[in-house]
């Protein structure tokens, strides 16, 4: 019907001709999918059934929304040992709580890729007692379109604990320049940290008392910052150790300054543009090396053979290769039940964690543990 026709009909009351349907469709424009129908559909079902799975201890959740096998192979592999290790333990995962946070998304017009932030919550009963384990972790999705509805064809976990790298200035993780930001989002940097003060550097601190280590004060430290980075110190790439270290002189273990970045355990801040600080302080092989030299003085441990016999603000190294070379470090800031460490990290940041980290994708059949008990006086 010509276009004037029809507001006259409307005007005057009367009854337009009717369109037929197959006309009307193929007059109209074509209409966006709705949004149940977008990439963030099966984000959102990810994200759901992962919480399923962390309760269940089952890959089977996922069946007909992944389609990458290799990951269905490598989770129900980490969910079978999660399982075994908490019948064993006679813990139940009452219940769980998984949140997201999208960091960051590449859309192409064959594929969407994105980088979740996951940060999952236990509930732990075990032996009519609670406690409740916490974590964050990174994955990568890719989704493409399969029909009306969206398919997952691959899965990356973020496994930072695998990795060797420090020293850099910012996460990695963080958005890169040209990403597209979910939200809005900008993206962050972190200001150097301001100088710290290395009183091992001033000729009284070698003749104070001796001093208890202050194992709860090292807990509450842990667990204040277990998923952020103290602004006081740099942020390393790889944080675990650095946050470690943190943690024992937070507990007033002293500093052995040496201004030799391969030997003592100091850090002194970033100044002149440089990072100031010893490789134990921030890398876990040389945390490692350093307790395990048998000082006699300042901060030291003893390495002990079962973890049972470690106790608040003691430190767990872990060799996931077998080649005696450490990759990661946490430290212990509580127990369960049977009196076996709960442990807090950063990095992949986890609060309360079990100790034996069977739970992550890091672990392996070849993975050693050096369990290192503090000295209860400096």
């Amino acid at each position: 019907m010509p276009r004037s026709a029809s507001r006259v009909a409307g005007k005057r009351g009367g009854i337009a001709p009717r369109i037929p349907q197959q006309r009307q469709l193929l007059q109209s424009p074509p209409q966006p999918p709705p949004a149940a129908e977008t990439w963030k559909t099966g984000v959102h079902a990810y994200v759901k059934l992962f919480n399923q799975a962390e309760v269940d201890q089952h890959p089977s959740v996922f069946d007909g929304l992944i389609a990458d096998e290799d990951h269905l192979l490598r989770l129900g592999s980490r969910l079978e040992r999660l399982r075994e290790r908490d019948l064993l333990r006679g813990v139940l995962s009452s219940r769980s709580e998984t949140k997201a946070e999208i960091i960051r998304v590449n859309e192409s017009a064959a594929e969407t890729s994105v980088l979740l932030k996951l940060r999952i919550k236990r509930i732990m009963e075990q032996k009519s007692r609670t406690y409740t384990e916490e974590r964050l972790e990174h994955e990568r999705l890719w989704l493409a379109r399969d029909g009306k509805s969206w398919t997952i064809t691959r899965v990356e976990p973020v496994v930072s604990e695998r990795r060797p790298r420090f020293g850099a200035n910012e996460q990695s993780l963080l958005p890169e320049e040209g990403d597209i930001l979910f939200g809005g989002q900008q993206r962050r940097t972190r200001p150097p940290s301001a100088p710290f003060l290395n009183y091992d550097i001033l000729p009284e601190f070698k003749q104070r008392a001796k001093q208890n280590y202050r194992r709860d004060l090292v807990a509450a430290y842990a667990d204040r910052w277990w998923n952020e980075g103290n602004p006081a110190y740099e942020l390393f790439e790889v944080n675990c150790t650095n946050y470690v270290s943190q943690c024992i002189f937070a507990g007033h273990a002293p500093m052995h300054y040496t201004g030799k970045r391969d030997s003592g355990w100091w850090y002194q801040g970033r100044s002149g543009g440089r990072e100031n600080w010893s490789y134990s302080w921030a890398v876990a092989n040389a945390l490692q090396s350093f307790l395990a030299s048998g000082r006699n003085g300042g901060m030291r441990g003893t390495m002990v053979e079962s973890a049972d016999q470690l106790q608040l603000g003691d430190v767990i190294l872990y060799d996931w290769n077998g080649d005696y070379r450490y990759q990661h470090s946490t430290i212990v800031t509580a127990f369960d039940v049977d009196g076996m460490p709960l442990v807090n990290a950063n990095t992949v940041a986890s609060r309360h964690r079990y100790w034996d980290y069977k739970d992550s994708y890091a672990w392996t059949e070849k993975t050693r543990y050096r369990l290192f008990h503090l000295a209860d006086q400096f």
